[in-house]
């Protein structure tokens, strides 16, 4: 979602800005700007589009600043709707959704006070303004609690040209301390090319930044103490290696994430008290969304066939509202890529407070997520700069199937999926003829049975995701049940098949589609079928463990995906209206 930056120190603060807007750029966003404080007023340069639009903006003068990608929820994406929002003596830029702005927005109007933009988050800074009396940090303070909602907030003020402060409630920010300077940013991966001195803002908490010390307070602006956030050395995100776009480079770690992703990664302690969990659970729930969702979906497959656990996967924006029921010995697994996403985290917290052990499948460390759940399954996927998820999807895989081999008391090794991953990333590079086919269609399907259907949601989803082509992933036998008046000539077909025991009841569905001319393009593990005369072409991938072949046939579907995308001159890197790390509801 919205990145959030910040500085203030002995550099100049726009270029700073400037490089760390850039890192954040793979959460996805529709505009960008950046304010910076002098001694004389603050200066804000903010467009539409990415942040080369803002690039004349490093030559901005001023030690402190703040700045901002947008992913629209209020208001369409435009310059005017794009952060830093101003009023009065101050600049706010804003990550979340303040639910009742209207009301607080009518009470400003009421006061003669004119807005320029259609956000949400401007009305912050005329709380601010309206509470200001020459304290800064109290003003911010008591416009927070007027806020209901999610929010991260860095603000400026005129009065106070070299200091930021900060407020978190729902939306992750972490403070960073470098030599003789401070920073702020949405995500860590932002202030980790500059410092390694990392702090996290918990909910209710406040940050002031100035000078070379961050100062921490609590909801009553009680200071506090934090410890300082153990995090893994500096990388540099922005290197595509070689490759035209991250998303290709990330499919092609696919091999080196399985080879490494081990439950043994996990401290003794949170594995020893997970592992007897685990052996008592009666019912598994899975909440997540989008990708992760999907995960699930193929774990159940799994937990249910190998270790007969009742396996419920609920889409996390629905599980907080419908009164789940939990029972005792149920185990919740809550899954999200960024530890971050707002749906997730809403259904993990509803889960604990209802008793559950949680345990969060997550590739970020510090993430909300990592600090609420009992046990940490980390994917150790490293960093993913595409939008669209590829590598992290697989590797949640390798973990969930692990905790199905661990519940069923066999040993857990993906090792030897690494040479099967790449063995499949060769045959994939077919596809990449497939796009012809594609690029006319008026819809595309993609069809299976058992675990082939969770494979063939996840390929439509990636399919839409970056090419912008309409797309269904449907169970093979539900085609008849309607859809199929759908299909023609220009209604390309996939079709997943790796279980010996369902292809013949999918090659039904197949022979359906076919007859009403539909082109059939089919991934599968049976050499047999890979042969079939009815289909206009085939990948064969290796044959592994049924209950965990889609750690292998999504691979094919990605770089479907991947290569229709750039067929239609898209972006797979930056997909329209889409954002990796979702942070609002």
């Amino acid at each position: 979602m919205c990145g959030i930056v910040g500085y203030t120190g002995r550099r100049r603060a726009a270029p700073v800005l400037l490089k760390l807007l850039k890192i954040l750029e793979y959460r996805g966003y529709d505009s960008a700007g950046i304010a910076v404080a002098n001694q004389e007023r603050i200066d804000i340069f903010k467009r539409q589009g990415k942040v080369e639009q803002i690039g004349s903006a490093s030559l901005l003068v001023g030690r402190t600043g703040i700045g901002h990608t947008r992913w629209a929820t209020h208001g369409a994406p435009s310059e005017k709707n794009a952060h830093p929002h101003a009023y009065g003596k101050f600049v706010i830029a804003h990550n979340g959704i303040i639910e009742n702005h209207a009301l607080l927005k009518e009470e400003c109007i009421a006061r003669n006070e004119t807005f320029i933009s259609d956000t949400d988050s401007e009305v912050i800074a005329h709380l601010i303004s309206r509470y200001y009396e020459d304290d800064f940090l109290r003003a911010v303070q008591k416009a927070c609690v007027r806020l209901e909602g999610s929010f991260a907030i860095v603000v400026l003020s005129s009065d106070h040209p070299d200091k930021i402060v900060c407020a978190r409630k729902g939306s992750p920010l972490v403070v960073g301390k470098g030599d003789r300077e401070c920073f702020v940013a949405s995500d860590l991966v932002a202030l980790s090319s500059e410092t390694d001195q990392a702090f996290l803002l918990e909910d209710g908490e406040y940050a002031v930044l100035q000078g070379a010390q961050p100062v921490f307070y609590d909801r009553e602006l009680s200071e506090i103490y934090k410890e300082k956030l153990r995090f893994d050395p500096v990388f540099d995100c922005a290197d595509k290696e070689g490759y035209l776009h991250f998303m290709k480079k990330e499919m092609n770690e696919i091999p080196s994430v399985l080879n490494k992703t081990k439950l043994s990664c996990v401290p003794e302690k949170d594995f020893n008290d997970f592992y007897k969990v685990l052996c008592q659970t009666e019912y598994i729930h899975i909440v997540a969304c989008g990708t992760a969702y999907h995960s699930g979906l193929c774990a159940k497959y799994a937990l249910e066939s190998l270790c007969r656990v009742p396996t419920e996967v609920c889409i996390a924006s629905e599980y907080r509202y419908r009164n789940p029921i939990i029972k005792p010995r149920t185990l919740v697994i809550a899954i999200s890529q960024s530890g971050e996403t707002a749906d997730t985290l809403a259904a993990a917290k509803l889960a604990k407070e209802r008793g559950a052990y949680l345990a969060a499948v997550t590739n970020v460390k510090y993430s909300s997520l990592t600090r609420l759940a009992d046990c940490v399954l980390e994917t150790n996927a490293g960093a993913e700069i595409a939008v669209a998820a590829t590598k992290s999807f697989n590797a949640q895989l390798a973990v969930l199937y692990s905790v199905a081999l661990l519940r069923k008391g066999e040993k857990e090794d993906f090792t030897e999926f690494a040479a099967y991953a790449q063995k499949t990333l060769d045959s994939a590079e077919a596809v990449r003829g497939w796009t012809p086919y594609f690029l006319g269609a008026k819809s595309v399907y993609f069809i299976g049975r058992g675990v082939d259907y969770c494979a063939a949601l996840e390929g439509s989803l990636k399919l839409k995701e970056i090419s912008y082509l309409p797309s269904e992933g449907y169970a093979a036998g539900e085609l008849k049940h309607g859809t199929l008046a759908l299909v023609d000539e220009n209604t390309p077909v996939v079709a997943i098949l790796t279980q010996r025991s369902l292809a013949e009841k999918t090659m039904n569905a197949v022979h359906e589609t076919k007859s009403r001319g539909a082109r059939v393009f089919l991934i599968t593990s049976l050499p047999d079928i890979a042969a079939n005369a009815e289909a206009t072409s085939s990948v064969l991938i290796p044959a592994c463990r049924e209950e965990f072949t889609p750690i292998l046939s999504v691979i094919p579907l990605q770089a479907l995906a991947y290569y229709t995308s750039i067929a239609r001159g898209n972006d797979p890197d930056k997909p329209r209206n889409l954002a990796k790390s979702v942070t609002v509801e």
